[in-house]
């Protein structure tokens, strides 16, 4: 599908040019880079709480297969994605101008111990913190800290939980008060490309059917599609095969069944798709510096489709 080219009718039924309506990227010029602040300080976890087994090996995991989850397990798979979205859901609504994301760390972190849940994030190669809280350009991984949410900011907050034995992993963009029309869309855009993903997972199908719904959305509205990272397996593993394109990859040939479980994630951007990383080892921003979106669910391929996980309900 052709990119949408700034001359080109906007796709909202304006009538107007694409560059002077959703593309009109003016609107975001007087923004202010995001700069890294103090990190938060890492939360502590009771020790009854059960912990992941990388720990045990510094933070770095064995390599993981297929999650393939049935019966009881997949009971214990449905808990861990509802606690993951009640935690996603507490640390969403804090959400505010004048909040820092160390701030939603810390909300989200109490969530997870009330909920008798381990922050999967936290020491998973030596990563500090219990959430992601990724701001405007900070494309993903951004690191909670001392900087306070301004008007018309997003933030995308990542939430794994690792509770019976299984991860449950989702993440959210927020709009922080008003923010122009095409940070709005952007947002709107990439919630829409995450349902297509859904949507398109069925059994015996490849899994580069995923990408290919994705995509498709993205491009109708002159998006990009962060390929760099992707969705991954999920279960008793936080990160396992496969890896899970946004984009029509080719090469993502393996076939969906029943019972396997991973994450469906689009990272959409305003701009380029390139990131590049801060000095902290985690911090990835849009290489021009524009914002970009995402949203995260867990899901279960079942006989027909998928079924959700990570929901409060």
């Amino acid at each position: 599908m052709r990119r949408r080219r700034g001359n080109d009718v906007c796709w909202c039924g304006r009538s107007a040019k694409y560059k002077r309506c959703h593309g009109d990227r003016a609107a975001l010029d007087d923004r202010r880079p995001v700069a890294l602040g103090a990190a938060a300080p890492s939360g502590v976890v009771p020790g009854a709480i059960a912990r992941p087994p990388y720990l045990a090996t510094g933070g770095v995991p064995a390599p993981a297969g297929l999650q393939i989850v049935t019966g009881a397990d997949l009971d214990r798979l449905r808990h861990a994605g509802r606690v993951a979205a009640v935690v996603l859901a507490e640390a969403g609504a804090a959400v505010a101008a004048g909040v820092t994301t160390a701030e939603l760390d810390a909300i989200a972190h109490d969530a997870y111990v009330r909920e008798g849940a381990y922050p999967s994030t936290l020491g998973y190669r030596g990563y500090r913190h219990s959430v992601c809280t990724s701001v405007n350009e900070v494309a993903c991984h951004g690191i909670p800290d001392s900087r306070s949410l301004l008007d018309g900011d997003i933030v995308n907050i990542d939430v794994t939980a690792y509770v019976g034995g299984y991860h449950g992993d989702t993440s959210a963009t927020y709009v922080v008060g008003a923010a122009p029309a095409l940070l709005l869309d952007l947002v709107a855009t990439t919630e829409a490309s995450l349902w297509a993903g859904i949507d398109a997972v069925r059994p015996g199908r490849p899994v580069r059917d995923i990408g290919r719904a994705t995509q498709a959305v993205a491009a109708a509205r002159g998006y990009g599609v962060v390929d760099l990272y992707g969705g991954h397996g999920i279960g008793t593993a936080f990160h396992a095969a496969p890896h899970i394109h946004h984009v029509d990859e080719p090469r993502a040939t393996t076939v969906m069944v029943p019972g396997m479980a991973f994450t469906i994630e689009p990272m959409l951007t305003i701009g380029t798709t390139d990131l590049v990383p801060w000095a902290d080892g985690w911090t990835e921003v849009t290489a021009d510096g524009l914002p970009s979106a995402q949203f995260e669910h867990t899901v279960v391929v079942t006989d027909t489709g998928a079924e959700l996980v990570t929901v409060a309900g």
